[in-house]
């Protein structure tokens, strides 16, 4: 009999659609056990991807779905969070003390790419997660103005650097390593070595997610990260402007080319609302983004207004996700971020750190 409960259980839990990745529970793989003891039911949960902010109402919505079962006295559901290493494009290996690397991408400039990578960085943080963010626009760091840090990284060996923290992310940028002000007039081969340098070089520590902030288009750069760096998905960033949705095609693209999945499209600068009168405007169209995500058949994983106020925060070293936890575009960001890594979740799994390295040799 309690076999049979067991399955009338998990029957019931494959109703429920978790609404960060839109996968049943059972066919997700979150159920690890069910276990029944007379009339007492606990169950329990393990979510690939840190949803601290939602946790508790996630946990309260699997309750109040079980307790609809009749004949158990006392039922609990106790849910976790397991962040594991992801697939990445064939012949590649993950990076040591770094389980996923995201790049952020976008085709072209002056879409809040650099903006929503920082977001997205410190939203996976504040969800509970082990960051990091690896600045890859060589030509125009951004990274360390957004996030208020100077100064040059420190080292222990004279070989290696440690990441500058800031907000508990571990983060790197070519602009810790030069002048505000000086151009880095470098051609393509000189960029992507740096960049690899950058990557390799960086004493990072037990990062769950690496956010790689790349430049707009699909040069050197973008083309090196895609080929030779292990990277197990990627984020698009676009407005609603045509002309826009054109170029982050094309970025999509390229990473549909060489393997990388496409975890979804992110819409920025969506709809402004008039500070004044509240009246809302499409200033750049309205739908490209979901448009886009439909004919590609990627996950949308949501929309930005274009607000003053993110801008404001961005240039003052101080995000949005920091600067106002609590507010609206501050949970579009988590909301965002946890779309992000459930929708990562479901991808296959990295086990070659399971296996020993089989090395062959004469004796």
């Amino acid at each position: 009999m309690a076999q049979l409960e067991k399955k009338d259980v998990e029957n019931l839990l494959r109703t429920f659609i978790d609404p960060n990745h839109g996968v049943d529970l059972v066919t997700a793989k979150s159920v690890k056990a069910i276990t029944i003891d007379g009339a007492n039911l606990n169950v329990k949960i393990e979510l690939g991807y840190p949803a601290k902010s939602t946790m508790d109402q996630l946990k309260a919505s699997i309750e109040e779905l079980l307790g609809t079962i009749k004949g158990f006295e006392s039922i609990s559901v106790d849910v976790t969070v397991k962040i594991l290493s992801h697939a990445v494009q064939q012949a590649l290996k993950p990076k040591p003390n770094i389980k996923n690397i995201i790049a952020v991408a976008s085709g072209k400039g002056g879409v809040g790419k650099s903006t929503t990578a920082v977001n997205l960085a410190l939203a996976l943080a504040a969800e509970g997660a082990v960051v990091g963010i690896l600045d890859a626009d060589i030509y125009g760091p951004s990274i360390p103005t957004m996030l208020g840090l100077t100064g040059y990284p420190e080292s222990v060996d004279n070989k290696t650097m440690t990441p500058k923290i800031a907000y508990g992310i571990q983060t790197m940028s070519i602009g810790y390593l030069i002048d505000a002000d000086q151009p880095m007039i470098w051609r393509g081969p000189m960029a992507t070595n740096t960049l690899q340098q950058l990557l390799r070089d960086t004493n990072w520590l037990d990062v769950d997610y690496l956010i790689i902030d790349l430049p707009p288009g699909t040069g050197d750069i973008q083309l090196t990260l895609a080929q030779q760096i292990p990277v197990s998905g990627a984020v698009i960033v676009t407005t609603p402007q045509d002309i826009a949705l054109i170029d982050a095609q094309r970025g999509l693209g390229m990473f549909e080319k060489v393997n990388v999945p496409v975890l979804g499209i992110v819409e920025n600068m969506s709809m402004h609302i008039c500070s004044q009168c509240g009246h809302p405007e499409a200033i750049f169209g309205e739908g490209g983004g979901f448009a886009m995500s439909e004919k590609n058949k990627v996950d949308f994983l949501g929309s930005l207004p274009l607000d003053i106020s993110i801008r404001k925060y961005a240039d003052s070293g101080k995000p949005t996700v920091i600067a106002e936890p609590e507010g609206r575009a501050a949970q579009i960001y988590k909301e965002i971020a946890r779309k992000t890594a459930a929708k990562l979740a479901l991808k296959t799994k990295d086990f070659s750190t399971r296996f020993p390295t089989i090395v062959v040799q004469n004796t």
